[in-house]
């Protein structure tokens, strides 16, 4: 606010310095959340400015040099098991206590926290640069310098993202408006139209907005982005000008300008702006599998424990027992795998790998490698509808006239009946008042379709073929076919447009006070604007009032939805049941009606529409109440059905989805109409389905009134507003979360985006469920952010993870070392590769999806399995070496140990389900790299005793003594209990 009429280019922040970041740390820690104010900002005065504000730069980094290695250790150890892996390594620097050699212990957590660093590390320089380039962003400035007005030719142009929050002052465009692209804010790629202040748009040039003594009032940051309420006051002029300011005079941040250059003052920067403070910041997602292994760490450390004590106790808690409790914790400290924390992480890349070059998803980019497996686990997909289930092209399909209806097969009819029917130019006598013909409906309520919007055309000049900045419309311009497109705040208006052009009737011109049709002979037909009730959520219905040049005739046009049409326009016995029919077809419907005006009806209409305008208390009532005065008997012209094109597949891939037994909610900032007509057409809810719409509710009474409706449906899909949702969730979050759930789809319409991250929340918290968020837009960020898993591109990915642990604590050193990397490393990792199913077969039974998010693989049952095998094995591989060394205790090592990796490789082999030629590779490697080694390792084997024959026997019978029996019990258990997908391959 302190640099009027400019966005100051701010320094990237990595140039911040480390005392600037301490210190913004140390204050962020200090001092309690700054209260957000109003504010008074004035023209051209900045130094009237009575407070600072933030800086305009956005931040989206997690750390900065200082708390970047405390923060990815604290992230790292904050879990049991790297905790448990840190304390057991920290142990060995005491001489009492420590077991083995310190790379054994260090060695591989070294390696986790050195992968991890890295990966963080590429992360946030990405982010950075990101932050720099956003932040580097130039902008021209409006100053004065000493007696002369210097001013810059190229202020926020066409094409160019807004920087702050600001208050629209001019425009190049001379009906004083603009249209701006909000797509990265509220995830609607309808363009808005936005008017500039008209006292300052009325100024002669540029420089005269430093010579009026002006300031605007804007009310305190918020975060609804549709609304706001300020003020703007010349006061070097007599009376003083006072014009109040709403939504259509801002121009939020993240937005774009679409036509023309504009210049603005700044009321927000920097983290109050609209936009930051939609934006939730950025959390560390952990994964299901890592907090249910935490959990299982937790259970194998009691057991550790548990069997430390038996130990001391079977010492009779002689001498220093204190001590050898904890150094029999340290021995059986490998009970708890380090391998299996690194075979993870390295799974977990694998998979983001394997993502990123599946051919059936090209162009994927995993940007967290931490989660992939979630994508296994999911139980609700959040999804946005604009650009994500839909194109965001509409497309006009139907016109319904009560006794005939026109299919896109059959326009060339209606373009037939307009060139046949195009009226004289001359005033007519009235006609008698008999039925009209087909040909005269059609032309009416073609005219009307043409006349009622907020649509301008905007012409192109193009020079060898390249297109160049747009040019204002002009009446006696050459209005070319070629170059001309629609500007408007809705697709679905753009798309009548175009289709009243394509069969004759075509928008050439528009102003603020009239606009001009085209017929198809070429004639031009004038009307001028009188009056504009624009489209509100509440009103669902704008409307137009224009009288023609050439008759003089005054008619107020209007459309809008059926609900709020039906009342509205004469008695008729088709319209409910005809837009039941194009809502089942998918299609978005507009009721469209006229209403003929005499002179002394307007003009008694006209003033009491402008002293309702003028009233201080209830404006918006008595304005309200005027209009419908007019909205009374009118006639109804047609019917139409607008489709708005669905992305491709969208269909089946829901339909497969929710046969996977996930639960998919829209959330959406756009209308409820549109967002109830996309979940029917998209078959979010299937053609069977009840919808229940959810009242709107302002208060505690009206929404326990309306939960109690809503629960006495079932099997009904919830569409429901943002305002009713955050009215249910102060009052009654619980029951509505525990309604919602039992829907089998939710649509959110008119959600802010602090909204659709709430919502992912309430699902983590009250379901305990992994949550999937997917959208494509700026608005949609916090959405992703807050859910387990979020993608900003669709895809899929079949997978699966397994580990296998084993307690050896008798071996040492090199051992160890090896024993936890290239001996057992590879064929571990290899499973990555493993498939149950072919990714065909996923996709031809998504039911198979089920048991994975039932987590039946991953359980304290399985747990308990694997720990019996575990302590079996190792009696086995224990027991049988004591039974049959030799002489020496070196020969124990020996065989037992070869007898360790040998079980290792065979277990490995027992787990796999569709073998890969990697998985072979693998296991040979690692056999090989065994067998390799063991010329080198002279210090733990006998070279003279492992070559004889007497030492493969006895390996090879502790081996099958070990594996056999499982391998039977694996045989029997598939013949007799075969697991489902078993069922699918055979």
């Amino acid at each position: 606010p302190t640099e009027n009429l400019h966005i100051q280019p701010t320094m990237s922040t990595s140039s911040m310095s480390i005392l600037d970041c301490c210190c913004e740390c140390l204050v962020h820690t200090c001092r309690r959340k700054k209260e957000l104010k109003a504010r008074t900002v004035w023209l051209g005065h900045p130094e009237k400015c009575e407070e600072k504000y933030p800086k305009n730069a956005i931040k989206n980094q997690k750390y900065n040099i200082v708390t970047f290695v405390p923060g990815v250790l604290y992230q790292q150890f904050k879990f049991f098991l790297n905790l448990y892996f840190l304390v057991v390594a920290c142990s060995q620097f005491v001489p009492s206590l420590k077991i083995g050699y310190l790379y054994t212990y260090w060695a591989p957590l070294g390696f986790v926290l050195a992968v991890t660093m890295v990966r963080e590390a590429v992360d946030e320089v990405r982010r950075c640069r990101r932050d720099k380039e956003m932040n580097s962003q130039l902008y021209s400035k409006l100053t004065v310098r000493g007696d002369h007005n210097v001013t810059h030719p190229d202020d926020i142009i066409h094409n160019q993202r807004i920087p702050a929050d600001m208050i629209f002052m001019r425009t190049s465009e001379k009906t004083g408006s603009c249209f701006i692209r909000t797509d990265q804010l509220d995830g609607e790629t309808d363009w808005k139209l936005r008017i500039a202040v008209a006292c300052t748009q009325r100024l002669p040039a540029l420089g005269d907005l430093f010579s009026i003594s002006a300031y605007v009032y804007a009310q305190k940051p918020e975060l609804d982005i549709h609304s706001f309420e300020g003020n703007f006051t010349r006061e070097d002029c007599d009376p003083p000008i006072h014009d109040s300011l709403s939504i259509e005079n801002t121009l939020w941040a993240s937005t774009v300008v679409a036509s023309g250059t504009v210049i603005g003052v700044v009321i927000y920067t920097g983290k109050e702006m609209r936009s930051v403070l939609n934006t939730s910041q950025s959390k560390n997602k952990v994964g299901l599998l890592d907090l249910e292994l935490n959990r299982l760490t937790k259970a194998l450390f009691l057991a550790q424990v548990v069997l430390s004590v038996v130990m001391v106790a079977l010492q009779g808690f002689l001498g220093p027992w204190f001590r050898n409790l904890f150094r029999f914790v340290v021995l059986f400290s490998y009970i708890i795998p380090i391998s299996l924390r690194v075979n993870l992480d390295m799974g977990k890349s694998a998979y983001g790998w394997m993502i990123m070059k599946d051919e059936n998803i090209p162009g994927t980019v995993v940007r967290t490698s931490t989660i992939p497996e979630e994508l296994g686990r999911l139980v609700y997909l959040l999804t946005d509808k604009t650009g994500t289930l839909t194109q965001n092209e509409m497309v006009f399909k139907r016109l319904h006239l009560g006794t005939v209806s026109y299919g896109t097969d059959t326009m060339d009819e209606i373009q037939s009946h307009i060139i046949h029917s195009t009226p004289s130019r001359k005033p007519q006598p009235p006609a008698p008042k008999v039925r009209k013909s087909v040909s005269s409906r059609i032309h009416e309520a073609v005219k009307a379709i043409a006349l009622c919007h907020n649509v301008t055309p905007v012409y192109e000049s193009r020079v060898n073929g390249v297109s160049t900045e747009p040019e204002s419309t002009e009446a006696d311009q050459d209005f070319s076919d070629d170059n001309r497109t629609y500007q408007a705040s809705s697709p679905d208006e753009v798309a009548l447009v175009r289709w009243t052009e394509s069969v004759g009737l075509t928008l050439v011109n528009r102003d603020l006070m009239s606009l001009q049709l085209k017929t198809p002979a070429g004639h031009i037909l004038t009307y001028y604007i009188l009056q504009i009730f624009p489209f509100t959520s509440e009103s669902k219905r704008m409307g137009i009032i224009v009288r023609e040049e050439a008759t003089g005739d005054i008619t107020f046009y209007m459309k809008g939805a059926d609900v709020a049409m039906a009342s509205i326009v004469q008695y008729n016995d088709w319209l409910e049941e005809e837009c039941g029919n194009m809502a089942r077809e998918g299609l978005r419907t507009l009721v469209v009606a006229k209403k003929s005006l005499t002179e002394e009806q307007y003009q008694d209409f006209e003033s009491r529409y402008n002293q309702a305008k003028l009233s201080i208390h209830d404006r918006a009532l008595k304005v309200a109440a005027v209009v419908e005065s007019l909205e009374r008997e009118m006639e109804l012209l047609c019917l139409t059905g607008v489709e708005d094109q669905l992305q491709a597949d969208v269909r089946p891939t829901l339909e497969l989805l929710r046969n996977a037994g996930i639960k998919i909610w829209m959330l959406t900032g756009d209308k409820l109409e549109t967002a109830t007509c996309i979940a029917k057409s998209s078959h979010l809810v299937s053609r069977n389905q009840d919808v229940h719409v959810f009242r709107p509710v302002s208060n505690r009474g009206e929404a326990h009134l309306e939960l109690n409706s809503f629960r006495r449906k079932h099997d009904c899909a919830l569409v429901i507003s943002g305002d009713s949702l955050e009215v249910c969730l102060r009052y009654y979050e619980h029951e509505f979360v525990e309604l919602a759930c039992q829907c089998p789809a939710v649509v959110c319409c008119r959600c802010s985006p602090t909204q659709k991250a709430q919502i992912v929340r309430l699902l983590q918290q009250h379901t305990d469920n992994r949550t999937c968020a997917i959208g494509d837009g700026g608005n949609d960020v916090s959405m992703i952010q807050a859910a387990d898993c979020g993608i900003g591109i669709e895809g899929k990915a079949v997978f699966s993870s397994i580990f296998y642990f084993a307690s050896v604590p008798l071996y040492q050193g090199f051992l160890m070392v090896g024993y936890a990397t290239i001996y057992t490393m590879f064929p571990v990792f290899s499973l990555v590769l493993d498939q149950d199913v072919k990714p065909e077969m996923a996709l031809l039974y998504p039911e198979l999806y089920k048991d994975l998010t039932k987590g039946r693989s991953l359980s304290f049952k399985t747990f308990l399995i694997w720990v019996l095998i575990s302590v079996y094995q190792g009696g086995i591989l224990m027991y049988g070496a004591l039974v049959l060394f030799d002489q020496e205790f070196v020969h124990v090592v020996a065989i037992s140990f070869t007898a360790l990796i040998l079980t290792e490789l065979l277990m490995v082999a027992l787990m796999v389900r569709t073998w890969h030629w990697l998985m072979v590779v693998a296991e040979l490697i690692s056999l090989g790299c065994y067998l390799a080694s063991l010329a080198f390792l002279n210090e733990y084997f006998d070279l003279s005793f492992i070559t004889t024959r007497v030492f493969l026997w006895k390996v090879c019978v502790i081996t099958l003594v070990s594996c056999l029996p499982l391998y039977i019990i694996k045989y029997l258990k598939r013949k007799f209990s075969p697991p489902s997908y078993s069922k699918l391959s055979s």
